[in-house]
């Protein structure tokens, strides 16, 4: 438990112990209902019928929705080498005043990136003991390190990331097309999955030194079809490997037809999209405001509004929050340079909150907000 609050019949404080969790409205499945949440051992055991439970450390939450924590996949916690930015304590603290239990980190901004087995084990160290929630971590692929990618798998990585343009630091340089083929033999037949960050390829972005403090020229600077296009390379290298491969932080919904084709082509290939992208529009970022800057950036509203529609149908299968903190300066809040502003939203405690903002109530159950749960339980938000 991530709270501390008084209900029911006993007081629940930080590391208290519970044997049953009581709610007027539980989630499961497709349903909500009044139930009694078992939990022995730290994990859930039965659900009984709403006051069938005769346990003595029982908490009533009355009518608090209790629902399957939240897997964020898309995290950058930044430790070590960047714990200015974030670290695990704050990171997964964050995560669980959100509702989020477990979540994956990503392989850069920390120092090293997990690029090899030996960085890969420097991070291990650095998260032990630090960790509110659980935590998996993403490992790396960049030029010319492809005979690292099945060791650094046997020691436990979920899966590789890698970047088809500038990924915003040196120590993680960005693949070239020989790289995605070396990469996707590697993997080939090992299950493993591979995201990758489709900006663009090969393609540069247009300057807007003239004109730094207008997020209008920001946006223009990445056009939609710079996205699109590395999307189509992915979706026909996907079908070619057979390599299951996911697009990460998708913000145009012109790539979605692609995807859909090769998906009915018989792509292992998946799509996320994230909070930012579901509830900003361009129309709406002022000058100067680069705490909205993120890349791929913030597009209108009607490609907000496509995107919920393709959430709808299925056609992405995950929201994720791609949280991407830094300190204050490097967002350049005094002089609202775009340009020079890092490309990053902080937003892990507030992806439910803001995701839930946007829904509407009677679409709630036509999808899987996150594709996957686990078997623990978080108090999460009041049911409207």
């Amino acid at each position: 438990m991530s709270m501390a609050t008084k209900a029911g019949s006993m007081n629940v404080t930080l590391g208290s112990r519970l044997s049953t969790i009581r709610s007027r409205r539980v989630v499961i499945e497709k349903t909500i209902t009044s139930a009694d949440i078992i939990i022995t051992d730290g994990k859930i055991s039965n659900i009984l019928p709403w006051g069938k439970s005769r346990g003595s450390q029982l908490l009533d939450v009355g009518e608090l929705v209790v629902m399957a924590g939240i897997i964020d996949p898309h995290v950058h916690v930044n430790e070590p080498g960047r714990t200015a930015w974030e670290g695990y304590r704050t990171a997964t603290q964050s995560a669980a005043a959100g509702g989020i239990t477990t979540i994956v980190d990503m392989p850069l901004n920390s120092l090293p990136p997990t690029t090899t087995v030996s960085n890969f084990h420097t991070k291990l160290q650095a998260a032990r003991g630090q960790c509110y929630v659980d935590v998996a971590f993403w490992g790396g692929v960049i030029p010319h390190n492809q005979v690292e990618l099945i060791p650094m798998l046997q020691a436990g990585v979920a899966g590789f990331k890698c970047f088809l343009i500038n990924s915003g630091v040196p120590e993680f340089p960005h693949v070239r097309l020989m790289d995605l083929h070396s990469a996707m033999s590697e993997l080939q037949g090992t299950r493993s999955v591979l995201l990758v960050s489709t900006p663009g390829y090969g393609l540069v972005y247009k300057s807007i030194s003239s004109y730094p403090t207008q997020y209008e020229m920001f946006l223009t600077s990445r056009p939609d079809h710079m996205e699109v296009a590395a999307v189509e390379m992915v979706a026909d290298l996907c079908l070619q490997y057979k390599v299951r491969c996911h697009i990460v932080h998708l913000s145009s919904a012109l790539s979605l037809p692609i995807i859909r084709k090769a998906k009915k082509a018989g792509a292992p290939i998946t799509v996320e999209t994230t909070h930012h992208y579901l509830t900003l529009s361009a129309e709406n970022i002022p000058p100067g405001a680069t705490y909205y800057k993120c890349c791929p950036p913030v597009r209108g509203h009607s490609n907000k509004e496509a995107l919920w529609n393709a959430i709808l149908q299925g056609n992405i299968d995950m929201v994720v929050s791609d949280h991407s903190p830094c300190t204050p300066d490097l967002k350049h809040l005094q002089d609202g340079d775009f340009q020079k502003a890092w490309g990053g939203i902080s937003s892990l405690q507030f992806g439910v909150p803001a995701f839930w903002t946007e829904l509407k109530p009677q679409d709630f159950f036509q999808f899987r907000i996150y594709g996957y749960v686990t078997d623990r339980i978080t108090l999460v938000l009041k049911y409207p």
